[in-house]
């Protein structure tokens, strides 16, 4: 049986968001439906609404959340029903060279839910980074969930599918940091926190902060 949630809608370009009616489809194969306790506010959202990641609206915005797995569709094995979990945007595969490697972060075939979330009248939503958690529940590939320790409160744990992956990807993934290098991490918002954090967790010997905001 569908569910039918409160969720946040870009309907246009630059227009003002709006409350609106979702439906949630049953879990297909593969899929699983979150209840959605905590959501941060990312730019990357706004980036959505301004247009400036692609025109496929409406778009269901929200992205970086933590909630509890409410159902799961055939197939599913990873996680199950009562799992707390946060979501990330794609679901690697598995099985292509990347995923083999124990490179899951440069999967060749990521993918997230195959059935679309839609507004009453049927309109089909595109979720932002193929979550869409501005809502009460929400539909993603089974993949995308995190089991993390239920101890953890929604809003914090919420910040490592988004704020603290990019940042601490950044320093350790991408950027390469070993023990003894000296760092600079430019802009200290919430991604730039998280670099300085696995900056650190890497074994940087000096890191360096740098921000117009003197805080």
């Amino acid at each position: 049986m569908p569910y039918e949630v409160q969720g946040v809608v870009a309907r246009g370009k630059g227009e003002a968001v709006t409350l609106e009616t979702v439906v949630v489809p049953d879990p297909g194969p593969g899929e699983a439906v979150v209840n959605v306790q905590a959501c941060g506010v990312c730019h990357t959202d706004l980036h959505y609404r301004e247009g400036g990641i692609n025109d496929d609206f409406p778009f269901l915005l929200g992205h970086e959340a933590a909630g509890v797995v409410e159902a799961v569709g055939e197939g599913v094995t990873e996680v199950e029903p009562g799992d707390y979990v946060i979501l990330n945007w794609r679901a690697v595969c598995g099985q292509c060279r990347a995923c083999l490697r124990g490179r899951p972060w440069y999967c060749f075939n990521t993918h997230n839910a195959a059935q679309k979330m839609t507004l009453a009248d049927g309109t089909a939503l595109s979720p932002a980074l193929g979550i869409g958690a501005f809502l009460e529940k929400t539909l993603v590939a089974a993949g995308q969930c995190t089991k993390v320790n239920p101890a953890a409160k929604p809003a914090v744990a919420g910040l490592l599918g988004c704020g603290v992956m990019a940042g601490l990807g950044a320093a350790i993934n991408t950027g390469g940091v070993t023990r003894g290098d000296t760092v600079a991490v430019i802009g200290c918002g919430g991604v730039g926190n998280a670099a300085i954090a696995g900056a650190h967790l890497a074994g940087a010997r000096t890191i360096i902060a740098v921000d117009v905001d003197e805080r």
